[in-house]
């Protein structure tokens, strides 16, 4: 017995000394690298789609530019933390991250972040992550789901839009409840798809995209009133500028599904709008980097890879390359 006893008491006094090394370790260790990253100003934030795919990425924004077209092709020169997104947007201190997983059936989510992008809430969805979008206070959130189809340059999809206020915590599920004026008049159709929503800084007004009987529209809504008017045709995935004057936009210039978008820009003080500098088919819900730059995903060099690019808001320039293998930007000023 007094052997046993003694064996016991030498386990225990062997398993608190492990056990106060480790915890020694672990305080003396640097902080998890995964919260360590966070939201900072003077960043510019973007899906990976090379290595790491759908991990949160960024490079420190510089300059009208934005980033350093030579510290942006170097890899290692990224900061890469949170979760993996297949959409992601940021603004002051709230991310959104869609994400969607495999299984039968495959199941997506919503997932509100903080600071250190950090999961605050996630909300189970339906359908494929399409867009997201975050108002420039952080407060309001909106998504878009493909609920049928995958693609906007055919007939045969379905969307599905949501809002988010994380202040108060109410969701929208579903806009296509919002009382929609069309032409001065109330409008009522089963085919009514409402998606890219961009919220102006005030946090009550939106726009949005309408599509209805084969059409288009750039519409203006009041979250207060919960109210929707039609301001013009075909419009697509608008993007309201930090300064709320003008509206970046995809504007469809030739029928079927074989390079149908040219990006645009609309002074929303004079409703004349511009084509900007890339000729290319933009699909993309364009993200402003300041009120002269344009950033937005076109398809990269590898199978499901895509890369960043810039170009100036008003119509002169050209666009270049910014960032290889990366999607979703959206910069923290």
């Amino acid at each position: 017995m007094r052997v046993l006893a003694l064996a016991v008491t030498g386990a225990l006094l062997a398993g608190v000394a492990v056990a106060y090394t480790v915890g020694a370790a672990r305080r003396a260790e640097p902080a998890d690298p995964v919260s360590a990253f966070g939201l900072d100003h003077g960043q510019l934030y973007f899906r990976s789609t090379g290595a790491g795919s759908g991990q949160i990425a960024r490079l420190p924004a510089t300059g009208r530019t934005a980033v350093s077209p030579a510290t942006a092709r170097e890899p290692g020169q990224r900061t890469t933390g949170g979760p993996r997104c297949d959409r992601f947007y940021a603004a002051a201190r709230t991310g959104l991250c869609l994400q969607r997983r495999p299984g039968i059936p495959p199941r997506s989510y919503a997932v509100v972040l903080d600071e250190h992008l950090r999961e605050k809430r996630r909300i189970g969805l339906t359908g494929i992550p399409n867009r997201a979008r975050v108002s420039a206070s952080g407060r309001m959130l909106s998504w878009t789901m493909f609920a049928t189809g995958d693609s906007y340059a055919t007939t045969s999809f379905s969307t599905r839009t949501s809002i988010l206020d994380t202040r108060t915590g109410y969701l929208i599920k579903n806009m296509e409840g919002v009382p929609l004026t069309l032409d001065g008049r109330r409008y009522h159709a089963p085919d009514v798809n409402y998606w890219g929503v961009t919220f102006a800084r005030d946090d009550n007004t939106f726009y949005a995209t309408v599509s209805t009987a084969g059409k288009t529209y750039l519409v203006k809504g009041d979250l207060r009133t919960w109210r929707a008017r039609t301001l013009r045709e075909n419009v697509e995935c608008p993007s309201l500028s930090p300064d709320n004057t003008r509206l970046a936009f995809k504007k469809r210039v030739r029928d079927g599904a074989r390079d149908p978008w040219r990006l645009y820009v609309l002074d929303l003080r004079t409703f004349k709008e511009h084509p900007l500098a890339e000729t290319r088919s933009v699909d993309d819900q364009a993200a402003w980097l300041d009120d002269a730059t344009l950033a937005y995903a076109l398809p990269g060099k590898e199978t499901g890879s895509s890369d960043i690019w810039t170009v100036p808001a008003d119509g002169h320039g050209s666009a270049a390359r910014r960032i290889p293998d990366a999607s979703s930007p959206a910069r923290l000023p």
